[in-house]
């Protein structure tokens, strides 16, 4: 008895689905530009949002130049945004501002233009030009509008951005420390001090070039160590200065313990 309710259920949902998509087509093939208009609406609200995008696509060069054109158009953007065609919702965000710079709907489509270049964006490993973008995009509508309420929002969206790129630098310099290329390492790990001054790892970071700069120092030329042991330990001081209370502090002065006592042999072996 189940199985043959659930055959007439399955079958039901079929003939349901089969009428609407029929229903679809038929919208869709019809010269009422106004009746489609409405369709795509109801569409769009009920969140049927492929259905609203293709019947706005067709819509879309008709009505040009009409006052139901910047309303279809801000819906048509967001039909995107929805379907998490992040790149052609920011293609339409963008363009919205340009088309319709004073509407009431311009800033927020300014600011969805960066929201979906950043959710376009991928994970920290892989290449970073779309985050780089979203975070231009996003910094550019901060700059613009400082009193908007989307301003905090915003600034989330451009921190995620920046942890990314953080993230992103990070495993580059270690990947140089991890292949022997510490005067490389030591060079990016400045390099994201200087960028993300406000990080959560800058000690990590400045641990790191005391360690590169000893590694480097250990592998060069009798003649160049002395200066390389020094550079060593002048940034074991820096790390002491502006981490004071690092968790790194322990190990870091086990090298320069090592870096030191590495110089003193050196000077007395030069006299």
């Amino acid at each position: 008895m189940f199985n043959r309710y659930l055959h007439i259920l399955l079958l039901c949902m079929g003939l349901f689905t089969i009428s609407s998509c029929g229903n679809f087509e038929k919208v869709r093939k019809s010269s009422d530009v106004n009746m489609k208009l409405t369709k795509a609406n109801e569409y769009y609200d009920k969140k049927e949002y492929l259905h609203a995008n293709e019947l706005f696509g067709d819509l879309k060069g008709v009505m040009k130049n009409t006052r139901n054109y910047e309303n279809l158009y801000y819906k048509y953007a967001f039909t995107f945004y929805y379907m998490k065609n992040y790149l052609e919702a920011s293609y339409y965000f963008k363009n919205f501002v340009e088309l319709f710079p004073n509407s009431k709907n311009a800033e927020e489509c300014e600011f969805m233009h960066g929201v979906a270049l950043y959710k376009y964006s991928p994970k920290y490993s892989l290449d970073q030009t779309n985050t780089v973008k979203a975070l231009e995009t996003l910094q550019s509508f901060i700059n613009s509008h400082p009193k908007s309420d989307k301003l905090q929002e915003a600034n989330n969206y451009v921190d995620q951005c920046r942890m990314k790129l953080e993230y992103k630098d990070a495993d580059a310099a270690k990947l140089y420390f991890n292949i022997g290329q510490f005067k490389a390492a030591s060079i990016a790990y400045k390099s994201i001090l200087h960028n993300y001054p406000e990080s959560n790892a800058g000690d990590f970071y400045q641990f790191m070039i005391v360690k590169s700069n000893f590694k480097f120092a250990e592998l060069s030329v009798p003649e160049k160590q002395e200066e390389r042991f020094a550079n060593a330990i002048n940034a074991y001081h820096e790390l002491v200065d502006n981490y004071p209370h690092s968790k790194y502090l322990a190990e870091a002065e086990k090298i320069y313990s090592q870096a030191d006592n590495n110089v003193k042999k050196i000077r007395n072996e030069h006299k």
